[in-house]
């Protein structure tokens, strides 16, 4: 950028932000606190078994990704692909059955990565 350019930016955002009643510049605005871990012990059986379940869930999706490529790219026989296709099948239902008897909501089975977004 040149020279004059960025004058003019900087000129433009202090103008912005110079009138009395004006929003705070998002730029200058100090990042959002972070997310803290509370430990509850009467929660924490409960907050295990979703962080299990979430990376259980995470490792079929990926292992469910993999067998499409596999079954698209015509590298599994036809009985191959049955038997994964059955295979994923009963794992997501095994893991519903688990969120049920544990009373975790399987649309919780995420995690917030902070700036990268969420797992899933």
């Amino acid at each position: 950028m040149t020279g004059a350019m960025t004058d003019a930016m900087t000129d433009a955002m202090t103008d912005a932000g110079a009138g009395a009643g004006a929003a705070a510049d998002p730029i200058a605005a100090p990042p959002p606190e972070p997310i803290r871990i509370s430990l509850d012990p009467e929660r924490i059986e409960q907050d295990l078994s979703r962080l299990v379940l979430t990376l259980v869930e995470f490792v079929r999706r990926l292992l469910e990704a993999q067998a499409v490529r596999r079954v698209e790219a015509g590298t599994l026989t036809p009985d191959e692909a049955e038997r994964l296709g059955l295979t994923l099948m009963q794992a997501r239902a095994a893991v519903i059955s688990i969120c049920e008897r544990l009373d975790v909501s399987p649309d919780s089975l995420n995690l917030d990565l902070g700036p990268l977004g969420r797992l899933m």
